[in-house]
């Protein structure tokens, strides 16, 4: 299949050649009960995670949602990663998740997508043990069956996993939309800093936008 483009990002979706990918968007850190808050009292997690849950609840997630409803009424393939281990005891996890502490255990409830955006049908969920879904995942091979050349990235956290995601799939070379007011992280300079970081290696587009582009495409 021939690119989109190989002169410009600021290329507008081509439905049936896109897929959304939701980043991490799970009850392991998206919750303030999740797994990785597991040793922090409740008072802790809001001093440390309150900025972060707010902006994910109250910009981030409705944001999520409503892009996940545009693209499945324009048949755009919806996908989703959660953090989650092969295994019960993570053994085959990253080396960098083993040192950081990070095991979400096969089959276990932190491991499941949020309910606000949880898949439907056969809607594909791939399992990750490490920062990036193209490395510990089979995912570039699937979204080339697919005959997927345009990616829209949102999820979490801004400049960890969704960062990787989007620096990975510019270098395998898809075009890759990233939804900045549909992703959270830590703090806003964190956020604003990644955002800055990345800008060369995708589009960048809010919610509002890439909504009314699904419509038009129609």
């Amino acid at each position: 299949m021939p690119f989109l483009s190989t002169t410009s990002r600021e290329i507008p979706l081509v439905l049936d050649r896109s897929a959304l990918l939701f980043v991490d968007v799970q009850n392991y850190c998206c919750r303030p009960d999740g797994g990785e808050y597991a040793d922090m009292s409740r008072d802790e997690v809001e001093r440390t995670h309150g900025g972060f849950f707010r902006q994910l609840s109250e910009v981030a997630l409705p944001n999520m949602q409503r892009l996940q409803t545009a693209c499945r009424e324009a048949g755009v393939e919806v996908m989703y990663t959660t953090i989650e281990s092969l295994t019960l005891d993570g053994r085959d996890r990253s080396l960098d998740y083993k040192i950081t502490g990070f095991n979400v255990p096969k089959g276990s409830w932190d491991g499941q997508v949020l309910d606000a955006i949880a898949p439907a049908g056969d809607e594909i969920v791939l399992a990750k043990s490490s920062s990036s879904v193209f490395v510990s995942t089979h995912i570039d091979y699937i979204l080339r069956n697919l005959g997927v050349a345009q990616i829209v990235i949102c999820g979490v956290l801004t400049d960890q996993c969704v960062e990787s995601a989007v620096r990975d799939a510019c270098d395998l070379g898809y075009l890759v939309t990233l939804v900045p007011d549909a992703c959270a992280t830590l703090t806003e300079e964190r956020h604003s800093h990644s955002l800055k970081t990345i800008k060369g290696y995708c589009r960048q587009i809010g919610t509002d936008a890439l909504i009314a582009e699904i419509a038009a495409a129609r």
